[in-house]
């Protein structure tokens, strides 16, 4: 069958007529926000919403809200058209069910430069996000406070604001019934779960799976960054907590222990860790002892590439 690329709507007006036109016709609409450059657990999350929705929406939107002064919204990977012609692959199975939004701009302020805006605190041309800047710069924001302070909120405390306020945004432009996100970004996906319950969101909120390559290292946009040498030092990651959840399940239930495991093992490949903590699942609070409903979580740096990466418990141990 002959692939064709999937409809690209960039205006947001468009956007909303073309979804509740959907919606006149009695079809279910999912939602798969991404950034872009996709890769094979972006696709399963597509392939999850066509499962569980008529048509789907896979938002392409780098969302400088996300980027704090300090960090360089150029550098994030992008292949728009090798992400048309992946998604081109899939709904070649399945009619005309997948449609691409990607709007050049979700914020309104001053010197608009499609989102990505030069400041004085970009260093030698960077482009930076700093949306909120300028006198009728963006200054209306969605906080999930207590979630959004653990983690990984805790070295990039304006992460979650921008992840929760631009989930809004597509929220309310597409109007979706389903929408799908991936359990590697832990803390993300339970804070769109409790801002959805909190404002009243009629959208269902689908944590997956998490996508690994074959030899175990969580799927990433960001994994391109990695030299080959990091990306093997990367492998600890996945490997610890392994090796934690096992020695959970043999008895050993210390989270003090666990984490020093896991502090071992990546101190010894040289990552530059972040935070290696077990909490429950909903809460994220910190736990002491491990029991069913935990989360093993952690956040390292590997050269210039800060990766995340965690594993369940959900028996009892």
């Amino acid at each position: 069958m002959e692939t064709r690329e999937p409809e690209v709507i960039r205006d947001k007006e468009a956007m909303r007529r073309w979804s509740r036109g959907v919606r006149s016709q009695g079809k279910t609409i999912g939602l798969v926000p991404t950034m872009g450059f996709l890769h094979d657990g972006h696709l399963s999350l597509v392939h999850q919403s066509l499962s569980l929705a008529d048509v789907t929406v896979v938002s392409i939107y780098v969302n400088p809200g996300q980027f704090s002064p300090s960090e360089d919204l150029s550098t994030y990977p992008s292949d728009f058209s090798g992400d048309l012609a992946k998604l081109a692959a899939i709904s070649s199975s399945v009619s005309d069910a997948i449609v691409v939004f990607n709007p050049r701009n979700l914020y309104d302020y001053d010197g608009d430069h499609g989102g990505r805006k030069k400041t004085n605190g970009g260093v030698g041309g960077r482009v930076v996000s700093c949306v909120e800047e300028g006198g009728l710069g963006h200054e209306t924001w969605v906080r999930v406070e207590r979630l959004e302070k653990v983690l990984c909120g805790k070295s990039r405390p304006v992460f979650f604001r921008g992840v929760a306020t631009i989930v809004t945004k597509l929220f309310n432009i597409v109007e979706p019934d389903v929408a799908m996100f991936g359990k590697k970004d832990y803390q993300q996906w339970r804070i769109i779960q409790r801002m959805v319950r909190d404002l009243d969101f009629g959208i269902e909120i689908v944590g997956s799976d998490i996508a690994r390559e074959k030899d175990g290292l969580a799927m990433s946009s960001r994994n391109v960054h990695l030299s080959g040498e990091e990306r093997q030092r990367a492998l600890s990651i996945n490997r610890s907590l392994s090796m934690a959840k096992a020695s959970a399940a043999q008895g050993k239930t210390s989270c003090t222990e666990l984490k020093d495991m896991i502090i071992q093992e990546l101190v010894g490949v040289s990552a530059r860790i972040d935070y290696v903590e077990i909490v429950d699942q909903e809460t994220l609070e910190g736990v002491e002892e491990i029991k069913s409903g935990v989360v093993i979580c952690v956040a390292a740096w590997f050269g210039t590439v800060r990766l995340i990466d965690n594993i369940e418990i959900n028996v009892a141990v």
